[in-house]
């Protein structure tokens, strides 16, 4: 599921009061992890996607909870990340957004 919205504006959107009223789903989640927002973050993942899935597993990855993290990461279909958590979180975003 990718959103018609751009990689630069997301990031650029990230020193705003408000989230844009186009980021949704794991989008606006991934917005919410970027500003250090972990409860809004994980409440807008809660989809049964596999984009959402990815953005849980990151979130529960950041928190220290690695079993959660490998379960989330296994409903994604995704492998275990590692390395800076802030990386994964644009590297989603550039997943979800046009580029």
């Amino acid at each position: 599921m990718q959103s018609d919205v751009k990689l630069d504006g997301f990031v650029a959107s990230l020193s705003a009061f408000e989230a844009p009223p186009e980021l949704i789903g794991p989008l606006l989640g991934v917005w919410y992890a970027l500003r250090g927002e972990w409860q809004a973050a994980h409440g807008e993942v809660q989809g049964d996607t596999a984009e959402c899935s990815w953005v849980h597993a990151a979130l529960h990855r950041e928190e220290g909870d690695h079993r959660n993290a490998e379960y989330w990461y296994r409903r994604a279909g995704r492998p275990m990340a590692s390395g800076e958590i802030r990386a994964e979180y644009l590297a989603i975003a550039a997943a979800l957004t046009t580029g």
